[in-house]
């Protein structure tokens, strides 16, 4: 009689950061989105927001100005983390577009937190091998103070898209999440941004299958 397999355990997932900047004109909300090559092991070929993981270094960042405090409290669960998720935020979208919020002195950046919003969190699936918890916030681009649009190359046709219009490009289930709560909340404003001492939109995962639910962030 053969024994069954261990089932494995979910890997832990690592805390990252997406930045959705929005750009409001006469005939639509825009967003900035970027493909993610073929070649990459997490999520290839989909188009995406500039963001990334949260580095270790992100937590000692001196910003030129820091988060409002009504978003660093709704952040700061785990304690500690509003800042490096923040800087984390600014940092990657800098590298991915060549867009500056903040400043540049000495090729450090000095990133501008304080106009950035929370919008809402998403956990990867329990079965996937790469999993990270992700807080997305956002800005009107009226907020970039420099840079042009270029980046790494980590994110292929860099593009700002109209808010209408995103459904014609490869999207996964989060990015709809993400763009049904910018075009719900900032486009037709019939729901308030998230503030301190209410709850962020969750994306995550039940039986393997999309669940949705409003979530204090810890």
């Amino acid at each position: 009689m053969t024994s069954a397999p261990p089932k494995l355990r979910p890997v832990r997932p690592r805390h990252a950061a997406s930045l959705v900047i929005y750009d409001q004109r006469p005939d639509d909300l825009y967003v900035l989105m970027g493909r993610r090559a073929k070649s990459h092991k997490f999520l290839p070929d989909v188009y995406v927001f500039p963001g990334g993981r949260v580095d270790r270094e992100d937590a000692a960042v001196t910003p030129l100005a820091p988060l409002a405090p009504e978003i660093e409290q709704m952040l700061s669960r785990p304690a500690g983390m509003a800042h490096a998720v923040a800087t984390a935020a600014v940092r990657e979208t800098h590298e991915e577009t060549g867009l500056v919020i903040g400043d540049v002195k000495d090729d450090t950046l000095l990133p501008d937190l304080s106009r950035l919003q929370f919008i809402a969190r998403a956990i990867t699936p329990p079965r996937s091998p790469i999993r990270f918890n992700t807080r997305f916030l956002t800005l009107d681009a009226k907020h970039i103070t420099g840079g042009d649009l270029g980046g790494s190359g980590e994110l292929i046709d860099l593009r700002w898209i109209p808010l209408s219009e995103t459904h014609h490009v490869p999207l996964i289930d989060v990015t709809e999440f993400v763009l049904e709560e910018v075009d719900r909340k900032i486009k037709r404003a019939m729901a308030p941004m998230p503030r301190e001492g209410s709850s962020v939109p969750l994306f995550t995962y039940l039986r393997d299958k999309p669940f949705i639910r409003n979530f204090d962030n810890d």
